[in-house]
């Protein structure tokens, strides 16, 4: 082998030392598409779907926002507030005051909203999957649940 051919594995090899230098002396590394740790950071929705799962089988009771009993909106209202956000108290109001997105761009920690001639009457966080956590009716806890209705829209908390 002649000195020409070590070239490339000399430079890769350097190269390798180099980025793990960087690594240990506090840089980052990132492979093309990855994103940092700051833009990876949970958003607001993602917080407010994991206080959601965390109150799974607490009952419904109408009226309620928690800390141990929900309905429909009281649950998203309470899953909000502990992630930071600040939502009204009815499906309906939150419908209203939150901004409207497509199926295609929704994500997890997104509102689902279930509507019937122009009325909501249920919302739950969406949790990826065509599943919501929900507080359904009277007689029932909150739960995960797949999305049974077409007749939905879906918000995005600012």
């Amino acid at each position: 082998m002649t000195a020409q051919n070590h070239v490339p594995s000399l430079l890769s090899r350097a190269g390798t030392v180099s980025a793990l230098t960087l690594a240990a002396l506090g840089g980052t590394m990132l492979s093309p598409g990855a994103v940092s740790q700051a833009q990876a950071a949970p958003t607001y929705g993602v917080k407010a779907l994991n206080v959601a799962a965390s109150k799974k089988g607490a009952p419904y009771k109408y009226g309620s926002a928690g800390p141990s009993r929900f309905d429909c909106s009281g649950l998203t209202l309470y899953s909000y507030k502990k992630a930071g956000k600040t939502l009204p108290r009815t499906a309906q109001q939150q419908y209203n005051k939150t901004r409207h997105i497509s199926a295609s761009s929704r994500q997890k920690g997104d509102l689902v909203f279930f509507h019937s001639g122009g009325r909501v009457y249920h919302v739950g966080l969406y949790a990826g999957n065509n599943k919501i956590w929900h507080s359904p009716k009277t007689g029932s806890v909150v739960k995960l649940e797949r999305i049974w209705s077409k007749s939905v829209h879906y918000s995005r908390v600012r």
